[in-house]
């Protein structure tokens, strides 16, 4: 059994769909973040493992399964490739984009500009590379869940999926995933899952 400290964040979605894909018990537990405060937090009751951080969290969720990441070689590393590349451009570009745009619009033109720009160029790295793939490591995997939540919020990014048509189509794919739809709502369902 794992303990989910979570809340209804992209970076929260990432641990309760990684815990529905991989089948693991778990009980959630509500966190409403504050701006000091970070979620997500699991415990695992079955070694004590503690961790932090949604990569780290995906990461030991599938060694511990042997589920969605290789074991070793190259496919491990796409995997790993495009996991560091979600926690280090769309998790924090769209997240100031959510700043900026959705919620201080007009304060601060330039950083509204700035990181619009930033988060099209995001998303069309993407769909590049979904160009002749399901998946961003060609088979599912934690860099797709670890994407997929930040790409959910597409309209709090002014983000119009039809001009990522390669981005669309995976969207979808993983949204009508029933371990995805389950986690989505996980500590409390807001609302549906957004569908262009």
């Amino acid at each position: 059994m794992i303990d989910l400290y979570t809340w209804t964040t992209p970076n929260g979605r990432k641990a309760s769909i990684a815990l529905e894909e991989f089948g693991l018990p778990y009980t959630a537990h509500a966190v409403d973040i504050s701006p000091n405060n970070r979620i997500p937090a699991i415990v695992d009751r079955d070694n004590g493992m503690a961790l932090m951080e949604s990569g780290a969290i995906l990461i030991y969720l599938a060694d511990k399964t042997g589920k969605l990441l290789p074991k070793s070689g190259e496919a491990r590393y796409r995997v790993l490739e495009w996991s560091m590349w979600q926690m280090g451009g769309p998790g924090p570009i769209f997240g100031q984009t959510h700043h900026f745009v959705k919620y201080n619009k007009g304060k601060a033109p330039y950083a509204e500009e700035r990181f619009l720009k930033e988060t099209h160029r995001l998303y069309g790295v993407l769909d590049r590379r979904l160009a002749g793939r399901e998946f961003v490591a060609d088979d599912y995997s934690i860099a797709d869940i670890l994407i997929w939540p930040w790409v959910s919020r597409y309209e709090w990014q002014t983000i119009d999926l039809n001009q990522y048509p390669n981005v669309k189509r995976w969207y979808v794919t993983i949204a009508n995933r029933p371990a995805v739809q389950r986690g989505y709502h996980v500590p409390k369902k807001v609302q549906e899952i957004p569908m262009p």
